[in-house]
């Protein structure tokens, strides 16, 4: 090598001093020797103790090297012959600023003198001088050194004394301070991987090389290990290529374990180790300015071979011009999948020639094989495919051997192997696979099941951790087995974790595994296992995966997984005897068609954890399900020997593996395989075919599952060279799904799939005559997807890219091409692919004079004449004898151009030839001045919407468009040249056309139209649309709109449409600028309903699924329904799954939700239009949800409830009355989770004809506590109600069942039918009464109160049955406790109704409240005091309480007012009243129970009316009271002897004193001595005659008088004498 370092080393930081230069190893010896310091026995170490940082530096980079060597920058420490840190030793010389940073004033002006110094040096001063002020500044160095590692050397013992004091503080896990580092070195050199780690106490450190642990003693001399003061290296010698591996170093101590990784990677040259490959180059080959031709002949065909044979396949290549020595880069690939050798595969190149040999030919190595070779001008490519049959088996009528066996999900003892289905199943259907496994470095093989198992896939279990297996897997039928599989590759047996780690590049392949399991740490028990799921479940076995548990206490955890059987709580192991190591898990001879459900425990040698959460329940059966048979077959001429097969793809296929086809002899009904590995392309060629017969074809789809049914049998073709010479070796590139999906996007794609052999074309079609140009231009590609003459490239497109494949046609080969569909037709055989294929006279004479007029005069007649010519071949035959390419687009427009890009648009074909577009593909010329130029292809793969963006246009050139459709039959004729449009950027404002308007669901009202939004959208986006309408025949002007207001939506449906009338339609996009440009409008559409059109109609079946219903009577057999949400086609089958049978078809919701609310619409491709859409709305969904729910849970219906009543004796009844039960209808009766039964406790009695269900107890016990449930059962329908009697609830009906229980006995004697109650009659009288029943004559009645009898009569009738006890005028001497006993022979009965303390409060509030309602209203009234307010009761009693309110406020009484009772009057009295006392007065009767009031408004007229009578009263009251009164004291008659003195005295009253008058016979009298009359005091009037005579007989009167009033007195004096008294008295 030079002298110079490797690029590998010059980055890393470890490297060996021996892979430095001569020079290198000469400055260092230079520098060593004039600043040697040695300290103990090392010259480098790191300190343990922490806070200190020391770094080292092993080399010096040479290119940083100087005439004066630099010095180490960090410091060391200095040990002595013990290892005991000493101090440090400070290297003689610092110059560096990094180290005089902080320091000293000395120290920095040392550092200071020293730049100086060395400026001076380099320019001026000697070597002597230089040396004397080193030795100047090193002897301040090291003094001041010296202080500071003296008080550094103290702090360090301080801390080693801490550290013996409190080991278990600073203990701690290992730590990488510096991480070994990856090299990549060449062989026989030597390479050193360093490491520094810390921990307390010392970590032991051990290498390992792929997880094997390294010892130097197995092999000496080529590993040396060091550790010295925790930097640790390992150093390999001489490596070789097997050093080649991943190298990791742990560290452990008692606080744990820490690994880290490096990888080392050893290379070599070729030429050293391979003798058949050239020497290297001994000098550079100058290859600047040189441009390499590379040209491959001497080609490999399509080669067929048989398993176990040997195949080369190999190629001259020829590099021009030639250079000695001169390499290139030879690559192989197969299915574009890169090869490296192997022992599969073998390369080899000797200079001019590339080969590859299969050394033993598998299944596997069946596809399609490229040889690539690249040199620095590009790269050449050629490929061809290569069959491989199966070998004969070894019983016969055996299947084909599996293929492709991989191993997936390896863990510590469980792999998954995979494989695929044989081709050839022997004549007999596979019954199923057997797996063997064979442990690497044995040849003993072991199978894994007992039984065949059908599912392609098969969990592996037992396996032994650490080693390392293959596998293989054999077919078996009926009639044997079959030869085994190619062997898998080898896969060890071990946790994925470690297999992580083990990442880079390793060794070869040792066979040897040592799994490291953390430091166990005992005692501790496992957690859950989490994230338990099933993963995979077939019929045979179901699989199991969760994660370990967080907590597994640093012992390596195994598991045990329980079953349990859904509904039961039944929990089964399943491994018994050995716990499992992966958190994975197959469980085997699982009952089909049960549910489980699954948990898993971890185990440790501490014990057995908690299970995990369970599963939720899995039903053992096969989930993936068998694809469906593709669809139609269409085979078309290639070659001699070879068909183009191509199918339709097998709907709603799950994890497809791919196809096989078969071939066989028309009427032989024998059936070859065409491939035997499957493949994923819809279309093969099928080689190896016998020149001139007939073959029939079929396909069948293979996955996981097993194969399916074969799809309908191809028409029968006639094995010939197409025209054009067909595709010798290749497949066909897939064009891409059929219609409008996805967004417009610029495709520069490349071909995939093909395995053609590259052939250049023939020179009369590469030089066509100047006659067939015209034709050659309008018709170039005309079958170039399909004819796939095109250079593939399996890898990378980049450099060449790909194109599309193109024809010239020669003019005489027009006829041909006539005549060869003529035959193809008649013998109901398709042509070829290059051709217009399955073109009839009609059709081929129609696009051939399309062709001929597409620059004609005539053009403008061509698409109608081709349209009428295609409907004039559609009543010619029956639509499906065969298929032609489509007819060509029309209608091409601009939606978009840019500086250098155009985006076109353009009608579907009017006729597609039978089957469905699959793409279109488009052309651009320029046109200069009117001249059109020659036709560019603008895309290689088809494009499957209409619409393109073609680019790499040139700005302000002219261009024309063309373009063509294909379908399965081919690539159609071009449309005629668009017209001419301007290659420049649009700049305005507003958007641009809406393009691709469709019409559906045309009505003889209504219609929809849909539509895409433009292309370009102007300066501001898109945000509505507008919709024209006119009559077809309309003028311009006729144009209208339908929406007023902008609709948002891409779609519309129009309705009040005429019906008959032909309309037309446009759109019109706007934004914020504006309204834009006009679309294209539509072809005329009648407004027809077209006979046996159907709408959709939701149905709502008995399991309550809800779908959308189509049907469609003009189905064709390439018909297909089309679902789409919103006008947009339904790809996403999560929400919705359809289902066609025949002319039906049905859309299933999964699980109607919020989400599925829109616009539904089906479509029937191939139709004249039949469409139809429904309208979900959130009211409707919620309706079809209700219905879906009540039929997919019946019920059955209850009139009521479950109940429950108390019958006679205290029984219980429970019961519930459906309104229709058939005679099968089943009842449950369970209380709290458990089934009853009919017994002594419960009698169930089930009336199916009334519905009625009931269920009796005797009685009801504390056990009785919960919830009852009565389940009914009829047929599906099903319903259940429930009764819960819990809490006080229960103890209630308990109490009352007891009651009635003790009721029943009671009343089988002299009862009481009503308890003893009272009862208050209108006139407050207290009624004490009971109601008695069965009683008899010899029943005796007794009341008591308080104890004593206070009513006895044994002979009371009890005709009414009602003993009564009235008391009137209740009191409180009423109170009391009042008892009712009925006795006889039968027994007796008692009821008591104490009135005492409360109860007598409740009785008196009662009557206090009939007091109360028989209150009249409360009235006002007048006195000479003042205003009265007074009620009348009907009865009053002293204990009542009345409330008198003012202005809503309780009155307090004084002498002014008084309230008080009179009889049954109720008044209050206002004194002297006043206006404050107006307002509202109120008497509120207190019952206790709210009361009741009477109110008076004594407030305006009626205070004021009141108040004047009260004014009346007075003074009539002080005029009464004042005035002049005679009070007594005179006699009416007073008869006295004459001669006597008559004396009487009287009274008089009055203020002012009145005047007396004394009258005699009505004549007024004076006081004489005769009558004295006196008036004395005021009081005291006399009147005396002192001697009567019988003159002073007669009437008298005294008569007082005052200014208030007069009175008078009388009486009578008769005087007698006394003679006539005598003799009268005689």
């Amino acid at each position: 090598m030079s002298g110079s370092l490797p690029f590998y080393q010059k980055h890393h930081r470890h490297y060996d001093r021996g892979y430095r230069s001569k020079e290198t190893e000469s400055k260092m010896s230079q520098y060593q020797a004039s600043s040697r310091y040695i300290a103990g026995s090392s010259t480098s170490a790191t300190s343990r103790s922490r806070g200190l940082k020391v770094s080292s530096h092993s080399g010096l980079e040479e290119s940083r090297l100087s005439p004066i060597p630099k010095r180490a920058k960090p410091t060391y420490l200095a040990v002595d012959k013990e290892n005991q840190i000493i101090g440090y030793v400070v290297p003689i010389f610092r110059g560096s600023q990094e180290f005089a940073t902080g320091l000293s004033n000395t120290e920095e002006a040392r550092v200071r003198d020293t730049a100086a110094y060395m400026a001076r040096r380099d320019l001026f001063t000697s070597g002597l001088e230089m040396e004397r002020s080193e030795q100047i500044s090193r002897k301040e160095a090291m003094r001041e050194s010296a202080e500071r590692i003296s008080l550094n050397k103290r702090i360090h013992e301080h801390e080693e004394h801490f550290k013996r004091m409190n080991e278990d503080s600073l203990m701690h896990a290992p730590e990488f301070v510096i991480k070994p580092r990856s090299h990549t070195v060449w062989e026989k050199q030597c390479v050193r991987l360093h490491c520094t780690v810390s921990g307390w106490p010392d970590p032991r450190v051990v290498w390992y090389k792929n997880n094997v642990a390294i010892d130097p003693l197995a092999n000496p001399g080529k590993y040396k290990l060091e550790s010295r003061y925790s930097v640790h290296s390992l150093e390999i010698n001489r490596c070789d290529f097997d050093d080649t591996a991943q190298y990791r170093v742990s560290a452990m101590n008692s606080k744990g374990e820490l690994s880290a990784f490096a990888s080392v990677v050893v290379k070599r040259f070729k030429g050293e180790i391979d003798e058949s490959l050239p020497s290297p180059r001994q000098g550079p080959v100058s290859e600047y300015g040189i441009t390499f031709q590379t040209h491959i002949v001497d080609k490999f065909g399509v080669s067929f071979g048989r398993e176990g044979e040997t195949m080369s396949l190999g190629c001259t290549v020829i590099i021009y011009p030639a250079l000695h020595r001169y390499q290139p880069e030879v690559q192989w690939y197969r299915d574009d999948v890169l090869l490296s050798p192997s022992k599969w595969f073998h390369m080899h190149w000797s200079g001019d020639r590339a080969t590859l040999t299969l050394t033993h030919l598998n299944k596997e190595d069946e596809g399609l094989y490229t040889l690539r070779v690249i040199t620095k001008s590009g790269y050449e490519t050629y490929s061809a495919y290569v069959f491989v049959r199966d070998a004969d088996a070894e019983v016969e009528g055996a299947p084909g051997a599996p293929l492709d066996v991989r191993c997936l999900d390896a863990n510590k003892d469980y792999i998954i192997v995979t494989w695929k289905q044989p081709a050839v199943d022997g004549g007999n259907s596979i019954l199923g696979y057997f797996v063997d496994r064979c442990e690497v470095g044995t040849t003993h093989w072991i199978q894994c099941n007992d039984t065949p198992v059908k599912f392609a896939r098969f969990p592996v279990t037992g396996l032994v951790e650490g080693r390392s297996y293959i596998f293989r897997v054999r077919a078996v039928n009926k009639s044997g087995m079959s030869r085994p599989s190619r062997v898998s590759e080898p896969v060890a047996a071990m946790d994925p974790a470690d297999r992580a780690r083990m990442r880079g590049t390793s060794a070869p392949w040792t066979g040897q595994i040592i799994v490291t399991e953390e430091e166990p740490a005992e005692g501790i028990v496992p957690g859950r296992p989490r994230e338990l799921q099933v993963t995979e479940a077939t019929k045979n076995y179901v699989v199991l995966s969760w994660k370990p548990p967080g907590e597994k206490g640093l012992e390596g955890v195994m598991y045990y997984v329980e079953k349990c059987v859904s509904g039961t709580d039944s929990w089964q192991r399943v491994n018994t005897e050995i716990p499992v190591k992966s958190p994975r898990f197959a469980l085997f001879d699982l009952a089909e068609g049960k549910s489980y459900s699954f948990r898993v425990r971890c185990c440790n040698s501490a014990g057995v954890g908690e299970p995990s959460d369970p599963t939720e329940a899995t039903t053992v059966g096969d989930k993936l399900d068998i694809p469906s048979a593709p669809g139609k077959v269409i085979p078309t001429r290639n070659t001699d020997t070879s068909v183009v097969v191509s199918w339709e793809a097998s709907h709603d296929a799950k994890e497809l593996i791919g196809y096989y086809i078969e071939a066989s002899v028309e009427g032989s009904n024998v059936w070859e395989p065409c491939n035997n590995k499957p493949v994923n392309a819809t279309r093969f060629i099928c080689h190896g075919l016998m020149t001139g017969e007939k073959y029939m074809f079929r396909v069948r789809a293979v996955n996981a599952a097993g194969l399916s049914q074969f799809s309908p049998e191809s028409e029968a073709v006639e094995v010939k060279a197409a025209i054009g010479g067909g595709i010798p070796h290749g497949v066909l590139p897939e064009m891409g799904p059929g219609g409008n999906v996805g967004q417009l996007t610029e495709h520069r794609p490349r071909w995939t799939g093909t395995h053609d052999t590259v052939q250049s074309l023939p020179d009369t079609m590469q030089k066509p005559s100047k006659k067939a140009q015209t034709d050659t231009e309008a018709r170039a590609g005309a079958g170039a997807a399909s004819s796939s003459l095109a250079e593939p490239d399996p890898v990378d497109n980049k450099n060449k890219g790909g194109k599309r494949g193109s024809v010239s046609w020669a003019p005489d080969l027009a006829k041909d091409l006539v005549s060869e569909s003529v035959s193809g037709s008649v013998s109901n055989s398709p042509t070829d692919i290059v051709t217009a294929a399955h073109l009839d006279p009609v059709t081929a004479e129609v696009q051939h004079q399309a062709v001929e007029t597409a620059d004609g005069p005539e053009a403008g007649q061509a698409r109608k004449f081709s349209v009428d010519a295609s409907a004039n071949r559609e009543t010619a035959r029956p639509r499906r004898e065969s298929t032609a390419s489509p007819a060509p687009p029309y209608g091409i427009t601009v939606l978009e151009c840019v500086r250098d890009a155009m985006v076109l648009a353009w009608k579907q074909p009017t006729f597609i030839g039978g089957a469905d577009i699959t793409g279109y593909f488009v052309d651009y010329r320029e046109v200069i001045d009117g001249v059109p130029g020659k036709w560019h292809e603008a895309n290689i793969k088809a494009v499957s919407e209409r619409a393109y963006r073609v680019s790499d246009l040139k700005e302000n050139r002219k261009y024309q468009f063309q373009v063509r459709a294909a379908n399965m039959a081919g690539v159609g004729i071009p449309s005629l040249p668009s017209n001419t449009f301007l290659c420049e950027e649009w700049t305005i404002a507003v958007p641009g056309p809406p393009h691709d308007l469709q019409i559906r669901e045309v009505r003889s009202d209504s219609l929809v139209l849909l539509w895409k939004p433009p292309v370009y959208q102007g300066r501001d986006p898109v945000n509505g649309f507008y919709i024209d309408i006119k009559e077809a025949d309309a003028p311009v002007e006729a144009w209208r709109g339908v929406n007023t207001k902008a609709t948002e939506k891409a779609y519309i449906k129009i309705k009040n449409l005429k019906e008959g009338e032909t309309y037309v339609f446009r759109v019109r996009a706007q934004n914020k600028a504006g309204v834009g440009q006009t679309s294209d409008e539509t072809e005329p559409v009648p407004a027809l309903t077209k006979p046996g059109s159907k709408e959709i109609v939701v149905d709502v079946d008995d399991d309550g699924v809800i779908s959308l219903n189509f049907e469609c009577c003009d189905l064709t057999p390439d018909s297909k329904f089309v679902w789409s949400k919103n006008y947009e086609e339904i790809t996403d089958t999560s929400r919705l799954t359809v289902e066609t049978k025949g002319n039906k078809s049905k859309a299933v919701f999964n699980s109607p939700g919020e989400e599925d609310i829109g616009i539904y619409s089906c479509l029937v491709t191939h139709t004249d239009g039949a469409s139809s859409s429904y309208n979900l709305s959130e009211e409707e969904l919620k309706k079809l949800l209700e219905i879906s729910h009540d039929h997919k849970f019946p019920i059955i219906p209850l009139k009521s409830e479950l109940a429950v009543e108390l019958l006679e004796k205290g029984r219980v009844r429970f019961w519930l009355q459906a309104e229709k039960i058939s005679a099968n209808g089943k009842v449950d009766y369970v209380f709290n989770d458990n089934v009853l039964s009919q017994g002594e406790k419960y009698k169930m009695n089930f009336d199916k004809n009334t519905g009625v269900i009931e269920m009796i107890m005797e009685s009801l016990t504390p056990a009785d506590e919960g919830t009852f449930t009565f389940q009914l059962q009829d047929g599906k329908a099903t319903n259940q109600s429930s009764l819960v009697l819990i809490g006080d609830v229960f103890k209630g009906l308990q109490k009352e069942s007891e009651f009635q229980r003790k009721e029943w006995f009671r009343k089988q004697g002299p009862h009481f039918i009503e308890y003893l109650s009272y009862e208050v009659t209108p006139e407050c009288c207290v009624v004490l009464k009971c109601k008695v029943g069965n009683m008899k004559k010899e029943t005796s009645a007794l009341w008591y109160k308080d104890g004593r009898e206070i009513k006895a009569d044994e002979h009371l009738g009890f005709t009414e049955g009602v003993l009564k006890l009235e008391i009137a005028q209740i009191s409180k001497k009423d109170a009391g406790v009042y008892e009712v006993v009925l006795k006889d022979d039968r027994g007796k009965d008692t009821s008591t109704l104490n009135l005492t303390d409360q109860g007598f409060k409740d009785l008196m509030n009662e009557v206090f409240s009939f007091i109360a309602n028989s209150s009249t209203p409360l009235k006002i009234t007048s006195t000479d005091e003042g205003i009265r307010l007074y009620t009348f009761v009907s009865y009053y009693n002293d204990l009542l309480q009345v409330t008198w309110h003012h202005k809503d406020s309780a009155i307090a009484f004084s002498d002014r007012i008084k309230s008080g009772v009179v009889g049954e009057q109720l008044w209050l009295q206002i004194t002297e009243p006043t206006e404050k006392d107006m307002g509202k007065y109120a008497i509120e009767f207190n019952d206790g129970k709210g009361g009741l009031r009477r109110t008076v408004e004594l407030s305006g007229q009626a205070f004021d009316d009141a108040f004047a009578e009260f004014q009346r009263l007075k003074a009539a009251a002080v005029a009464e009271r004042n005035r002049a009164r005679v009070a007594g004291g005179l006699p009416d008659v007073v008869t006295i002897q004459e001669g006597k003195a008559l004396n009487l005295t009287c009274n008089i009253s009055g203020d002012p004193v009145p005047e007396v008058t004394w009258l005699k016979n009505d004549r007024e009298i004076t006081s004489d001595d005769h009558c004295i009359l006196k008036f004395e005091s005021g009081k005291f009037a006399s009147f005396t005659i002192t001697a009567v005579n019988t003159s002073d007989s007669g009437k008298y009167s005294i008569l007082v008088k005052n200014k208030y009033g007069t009175e008078s007195g009388d009486f009578t004096v008769s005087v007698f004498i006394p003679e006539e008294a005598g003799s009268k008295k005689k």
